[in-house]
């Protein structure tokens, strides 16, 4: 099976992600050797937020207008109330979240980050949870909604909140694994 170390991740977000939901991936990416990089609507540095007060900040390595799929293994997006309410009025950024999933690369959604999933319509049919106040959405857009810390279907993997980071990081990283396997053996 492929090493994660071969990957290329992307996490698209914007102001108020919450801090351990792109730093807890980001650091646990990194340290296994796969490249990380960041998009954002513009290259000025993002705020965290933890809980609801200011977190740390990062400066986003493109725009989304910059990224394409065909770059990356992975897609992962973070939740926070702000960052994913923000980016699902964003059509470049719905358009990228569509374009990972339509090439059945894994897309990763924690927290309020479903929300974009939501948006994307990738849901339908789906098992899937998220933060419990976004649940009646996951479920009108045609999810089964579960209760685990990281749910994994076809190539969308979701979780529930900052706690789950840690099972969360570890499904995106089997999916991308197993995608990269399968990949590797009918090339």
């Amino acid at each position: 099976m492929s090493e994660i170390s071969n990957s290329s991740v992307l996490i698209v977000a914007t102001d108020g992600f919450e801090e351990s939901e792109l730093f807890g991936p980001r650091e646990i990416l990194l340290e296994r050797g796969a490249d990380v990089k960041l998009a954002s609507p513009d290259l000025k540095p993002i705020q965290a937020t933890v809980h609801d007060d200011p977190g740390k900040t990062i400066r986003p390595d493109m725009t989304i207008e910059q990224a394409h799929a065909d770059d990356f293994d992975a897609l992962i997006l973070p939740g926070g109330v702000r960052n994913p309410d923000q980016l699902r009025t964003n059509k470049a950024a719905i358009d990228l979240i569509r374009a990972f999933a339509d090439s059945g690369k894994p897309v990763a959604a924690i927290c309020h980050g479903p929300w974009l999933l939501v948006e994307a319509d990738l849901l339908r049919g789906k098992s899937a949870t998220s933060w419990p106040s976004i649940r009646t959405d996951l479920k009108n857009a045609g999810a089964n909604v579960v209760e685990q810390a990281a749910v994994t279907d076809g190539n969308i993997v979701t979780s529930r909140n900052p706690g789950d980071v840690a099972a969360f990081t570890e499904a995106v990283i089997a999916l991308v694994e197993k995608a990269k396997a399968t990949s590797e053996a009918t090339a």
